[in-house]
Order: structure tokens, then sequence, then C-alpha cells
């Protein structure tokens, strides 16, 4: 099957599909823009000599990935058992809900519980879409619009990291600023209802739902371990075990950081916001590069230029180093994340798809409940140059994961790629 849908209506779908998770990625990194505020308010602190305290920031944000967690590993079957479709429109509305009331929460406890219900739906959304888009694009193009839904999603992250600086300093009509930052990423249980009428469901999908009937979770499971799929599961696992913490220990944590090397709190965001800004620019170049490079030659040398690049952001106190380095890893952790979304897509069956990806991906889901704890801990001993030796490790074992066990994907069918 060279494509589900035709040409004209393959490229709406897609478009619509990134609108929506426009809202998705703004949610999952609006947590390092208004971490600032929350430390202000007194809400939680910047890290606490005692592990795994939720009142620290790091709660937070391990609450998050909490939620993402069991979202991804319990609930991804949903997209396998009622379409692609359902599982994007309920995750989206599920997380929008949950964040509203986030919002509007005055505890640490408070918010972290709501902050872990709105991660359960994040953790579908962010499963689905990949499949979703993976089923809809005909082969040659697969990365391509993988990294064109991550263009329009991506382009939410400056838009955080702007209003959080323009609305963290501040209280509004008697509301702190970063309550006005959430709840902008709860509309997006308003924008689904006018992006979904224009959504198709996969008929890749909907073939192979024909053909074996409602997915079965312990038969995605014995399919994952079986001598065809052995290696790429423990490959994944081993991946996103690991990547998080480059990628998100950076991300979740840019204020933090410059906080730390000493940047106050209004430069600090400014900062922030322009290492921001550069974050569509990166699954740009994904668009670019994706469908002429192999993808897990792309996913190894980002993963090294991300390393690298941080050790020497690390260690830099001038304003222009300081932007210039954290754009470089900004650039590579967009154009790493749009290469390995496509990558672990292409890898499974399609019957399965949805609950094998979330199966896998779950880990790094696990992995980043710790490492905001991880990252503090280690920020209080070592400073931000341990942390980034800390993520340069975890980058080089990406790098000989996917390097020495990975196989080659560009332009091979999914039925030919993935067999059930």
């Amino acid at each position: 099957m060279a494509s589900a849908t035709t040409t004209t209506s393959y490229r709406g779908a897609v478009s619509r599909i990134a609108v929506g998770g426009w809202f998705e990625l703004y949610d999952l990194f609006m947590s390092a823009y208004i971490s600032l505020g929350l430390i202000r308010a007194k809400l939680f602190t910047t890290t606490s000599p005692s592990p795994f305290d939720l009142s620290a920031f790091a709660g937070f944000i391990g609450c998050g990935f909490a939620g993402m967690f069991f979202g991804t590993l319990i609930f991804s079957g949903i997209s396998d058992r009622f379409g692609r479709k359902a599982a994007f429109t309920f995750s989206l509305v599920w997380y929008s809900i949950a964040t509203l009331v986030m919002a509007f929460m005055n505890s640490a406890a408070a918010i972290d519980v709501w902050r872990f219900i709105a991660g359960l739906g994040i953790g579908v959304q962010l499963v689905t879409s990949d499949a979703y888009v993976s089923e809809l694009v005909p082969k040659e193009q697969r990365g391509r619009w993988v990294a064109f839904t991550q263009v329009i999603g991506y382009t939410s992250i400056p838009v955080a990291a702007l209003l959080a600086y323009l609305l963290v300093p501040h209280t509004i009509f008697g509301l702190d600023g970063w309550r006005y930052v959430v709840m902008v990423g709860a509309l997006g249980g308003i924008v689904i209802w006018f992006v979904r009428p224009g959504l198709p469901d996969s008929q890749r999908w909907q073939s192979a739902h024909a053909a074996h009937g409602k997915s079965d979770p312990l038969f995605a499971l014995r399919t994952i371990w079986n001598p065809t799929y052995r290696v790429r599961t423990v490959m994944l696992i081993v991946f996103n075990l690991a990547q998080t913490v480059g990628f998100y220990g950076f991300a979740s944590w840019v204020p933090v950081f410059l906080a730390t090397q000493g940047v106050e709190l209004t430069h600090s965001l400014q900062y922030a916001f322009l290492i921001a800004i550069v974050n569509p620019l990166g699954p740009f170049l994904a668009m670019i590069f994706a469908d002429r490079i192999e993808r897990k030659w792309q996913i190894v040398t980002l993963a090294l230029i991300i390393g690298a690049a941080g050790l020497v952001f690390a260690q830099m106190r001038n304003p222009i180093p300081i932007v210039f380095f954290g754009v470089l890893v900004t650039l590579g952790n967009a154009w790493f994340s749009a290469a390995y979304h496509t990558y672990q897509a292409e890898l499974f069956p399609t019957p399965i798809r949805a609950q094998a990806v979330g199966f896998v991906y779950a880990w790094s889901r696990f992995s980043s409940i710790f490492v905001g704890f991880l990252i503090a801990a280690v920020l209080r001993a070592n400073g931000t140059l341990g942390v980034f030796a800390m993520i340069c490790t975890a980058m080089i074992i990406v790098a000989l994961d996917i390097g020495i066990l990975g196989p080659k994907t560009n332009g091979r069918d999914l039925d030919e790629l993935s067999p059930l």
C-alpha cells in the first residue's frame, strides 16, 4: 500500500494533525518556561536535599512524565483498538481539561496531581500522532511529513517561552502570570472541534483492523518479543531510557540552568526565549534531509552533536556564547526528535503499531520521571557542568545503541519493513 489516501487528502489530514500536535508540544514544553514562576510563587523549590521531594520543581516534572509513562504503556492500545482519529481527539480533549484545572491549583500537591492526569492524555497523543502520520503518507515521504508536523508543533515552544517572558514576572487580575501561560495550553480542547471534521481515519489501520479484528494487548506483547522484533524492542527500550536524559534534561531545565549560572530572572527568561525561538528550524532541517539521509545515521550524528554542544554550553557565562550553544543544542534536539519519532513508528506492524510504539516509548517517560530528580541532585552537587557530563554520556549510549542495532528504514514500505 503506497499511500493510505490521495495526495490532496493526506496533506490536509497531516496539517490538521499538526495543529492538534501544536498544543501537545506546548503543554509538554511549557514546564520549563513556567518553572521560575512556580518557584517564585513558593509553590515549588529549585532543588531539595530529599530525593523524590514532590514540592521541588523536579517533582512537578516527574509527575507529568509519570502520567505520560502510564498513558503510553497502558492506554496507547486505544489507538489500535478504536482508530487513530478517535484516540487523537480523545487524548487532546483529556489533557486540555486537566491542564486548565491545574492552572487554578494552589498547592504543589494539587498541581502535581493534575499534571499527572494531563500526562496520561499527552502520552496517548504522542504515540497516536506518530502512528497516524506514518500510515497516511507515502513511504518515500514518511520522514518529511512527520518532520512537517513537528515544524508546526515546535512553533509552540517559542510561543510558550515568549508568553512566559511577558507574563511570568507579573501578577494580572490577581493571578500569577504562570497561570495564564498554562491556560493557553488548554485551548487545544476547543480547537480540536474545528480540526476534527477534516480528519480521516487511517485506511491502513482500517484494513488491518478488518483483517485481524480488535487489537489484543497480549498479542501485541507476544509479537514485539518474538524473534523478528525482539532486537528492535530491546534497542528502542535502551534508546528511550537514554535519549530522554539528553532531550528533556536540557529542554525542561533551560531557565533553571541559566539562573544557576548567575543569570537573573528576567534575563533567564529572555535568553530562554532566544534559545527556544529556533525550535521550528530543527524539524525544518529534518524535512529537507529526512528521506535523503538514512534515518539511523541522522539519529547517531545528532546525538553526538547534542552531547558535545551541551558540554560547551555548561561552561559559558557571557550572553552571546550562552545563546549560541543553547541554540545549537536546541536545533540538534528538535531535528533529533523528528528523526526518531519517524524511526520508531516504522519498526512495528500496523495492527499493533500504536501499542508497540507505546510500549517502547513508555520507557522514555519512565526514565523522565527520575531524570528531573537526578538532574536536581547533580546540579546541587556538581553544578551545570556535572549535569551536561551526564547528558553527554546518555547521548553516547544512544549513538552506540542505534548505530550498532538499528535497521535502515528510508524508502521501505511499512509492510515490507515490519511484516506481521
